[in-house]
């Protein structure tokens, strides 16, 4: 593979670390990092202290070495960063959510088709988690049959004291369904193999954070896929203290022939469980699976390889705006929702 280099531009949110490090792994040359914040690059080139400091974004944006920009700015903010990436002829990897509003997601699709650059999102609970990318493999396989259900449950703890101000900004962040829930959307496409859904119901709510009035502490969306199959998206911030991880993680995937249960980041009461179980039922029996170590994290390079050579095997770009859209299509109805219950 031939030499690829990447640089960051916003460090607003602990996701572009991981990025960075799959990217890494996956075999690209990380060169060089911009943000406004000289605290925030002072912390960052402590693990990445291969990267040069840019004094501009403008100088990342001119650097005709680099081929793809990652980046976690501030939700609300991404869209517009892409758009000016693209313009450089360049390709534009954005943690999720990414985007806040439809308008903005209508101008990526534009500037897309415009400039034949990616506009790629790190949906990270499952490219990033391996047993939700080796439930993949297994639906592929044909052990559940044709999947006619996914619930995803996508519990996060809050810290409520270690976030940024804009964190609790709905212009700013976008909504609970916009931000985290992207993630489940995503997954249920990728697991039912859908290409379009409706959103059934959607319902947002702040049970336990008065003191922030904006932030949304809970989130569910009812949906049903163009394959035909159903889809039930919990996520909140409601994870209590006494876990040890940020978040119990599940998908449950239901086929004709039998069905997966994921629990990505915990086998909670089991000390030292680690992350990455799969429970799989079908008519062989039953089956423990720890992922851990069986695929990896395939999607990176395939996104590099997708970046050489104008492919799609990583992701194509319908499918990573469709998850965005279905999201922004569910925050919209939650918000009307409880707007029409507030008069």
């Amino acid at each position: 593979m031939e030499k690829f280099i990447f640089s960051v531009i916003g460090l607003e949110h602990a996701h572009i670390y991981g990025m960075c490090q799959s990217l890494i792994r996956a075999g690209a040359e990380f060169k060089s990092v911009y943000d406004s914040d000289p605290l925030k690059i002072q912390a960052f080139l402590k693990q990445f202290p291969q990267s040069i400091t840019a004094k501009s974004e403008e100088e990342i944006l001119s650097d005709k070495s680099v081929k793809l920009i990652t980046s976690a700015a501030v939700t609300s903010e991404r869209c517009a960063l892409g758009l000016r990436v693209m313009d450089s002829g360049k390709d534009y990897f954005t943690d999720k959510g990414p985007f806040t509003t439809l308008e903005q997601l209508k101008l990526a699709r534009e500037k897309v088709k415009e400039t034949n650059r990616k506009y790629m999102v790190c949906y990270s609970e499952r490219l990033q988690n391996e047993s939700a990318m080796y439930a993949g493999e297994l639906i592929q396989r044909g052990e559940i049959g044709k999947v006619v259900q996914v619930i995803g449950l996508g519990p996060h703890r809050l810290s409520a004291k270690t976030r940024p101000e804009w964190f609790f900004q709905k212009k700013k962040y976008g909504g609970i369904l916009a931000d985290i829930g992207s993630h489940q959307f995503e997954q249920f496409l990728y697991y039912t193999g859908s290409k379009d859904a409706q959103v059934l119901s959607a319902r947002v709510d702040n049970f336990n954070n008065p003191d922030y009035p904006e932030l949304e502490d809970f989130g569910e969306v009812n949906l049903i896929g163009d394959s035909g199959a159903s889809g039930y998206i919990r996520i909140d911030w409601l994870t209590p203290a006494g876990l040890p991880v940020w978040g119990d993680g599940k998908t449950v995937i239901l086929g004709t022939e039998g069905y997966i249960e994921l629990r990505k980041y915990i086998n909670v009461t089991v000390n030292g469980s680690g992350g990455n179980h799969i429970y799989l039922v079908n008519g062989k029996g039953e089956q423990y699976i720890n992922a851990t170590g069986k695929i990896g994290e395939p999607f990176f390079g395939k996104l590099i390889e997708d970046c050489i050579n104008r492919t799609e095997t990583a992701m194509t770009q319908e499918h990573a705006f469709k998850a965005a859209e279905l999201c922004l299509i569910a925050q919209n109805s939650a918000d009307k929702r409880k707007e029409n219950i507030s008069i």
